[in-house]
């Protein structure tokens, strides 16, 4: 199988389309109107707690602007949001490159859009294990799936989008995308992308340094009858 070598990009990429599943929502109340005021044609796609958030925030414009997740990709999640974003056009979307004329003829095929900017933060791991009460499996339970393959791929291609994890960086964005008419640069999209990478980076070391730490005998505890 040959590796996909890109050799032409744009340096500036409008945002029309933007993934948005977090579990810190700060700053949203703030970020998301300025997603809007910036390109009113803006369409944000969302997932449980977040997309009710962002219903909220955006009131009777969110008809216009948000989507949910499965109505996008036609599958519901499963129970307990187990499974929300883990879809081909979702990673379709995020992956997808500007001046491929097979990718663009996948978007086709399965009517999907490429995605932008990714707005995502992962499931408290950290805050989960800090606490006294921290069994296994509510540890386990805490192990972000979807977030860190939302990261990944969108960080993978800051060729041509924004992965966004920490609202701190939220004000400069929109200064960014104020100055370029909705655009992001692909400076701007590099420095993003380290971020994202250290960030899932540190997620998984934390999940490593956890299981690392517990023996058998406690995991035994929580799933088996002998071992309560």
């Amino acid at each position: 199988m040959s590796m996909n070598i890109v050799d032409r990009i744009d340096n500036l990429v409008k945002v029309e389309h933007v993934l948005v599943s977090v579990s810190d929502k700060s700053g949203l109340e703030a970020f998301i109107p300025g997603l809007v005021d910036i390109n009113p044609d803006v369409k944000i796609f969302s997932t449980g707690g977040t997309y009710g958030r962002i219903r909220e925030i955006l009131g009777d414009a969110a008809a216009r602007h948000l989507t949910q997740v499965s109505d996008y990709t036609g599958q519901p999640e499963t129970q307990g949001g187990l499974v929300k974003t883990l879809d081909f056009k979702i990673y379709l979307g995020l992956l997808t490159e500007t001046h491929n004329p097979s990718h663009q003829d996948d978007l086709k095929r399965t009517g999907a859009v490429p995605i932008d900017m990714v707005v995502v933060n992962l499931y408290p791991f950290r805050e989960t294990i800090a606490k006294s009460d921290v069994t296994v499996e509510k540890a386990r339970g805490n192990i972000d799936i979807g977030g860190p393959c939302m990261i990944r791929a969108s960080a993978k291609n800051f060729i041509r989008v924004a992965p966004v994890v920490d609202p701190v960086d939220y004000p400069d964005i929109l200064d960014e995308m104020r100055a370029r008419s909705g655009e992001t640069s692909l400076d701007l999209r590099f420095r993003l992308a380290r971020k994202a990478f250290d960030h899932t980076a540190g997620y998984d070391q934390a999940i490593a340094g956890y299981l690392a730490e517990q023996t058998f005998d406690a995991v035994e505890r929580c799933y088996t009858d002998s071992g309560r």
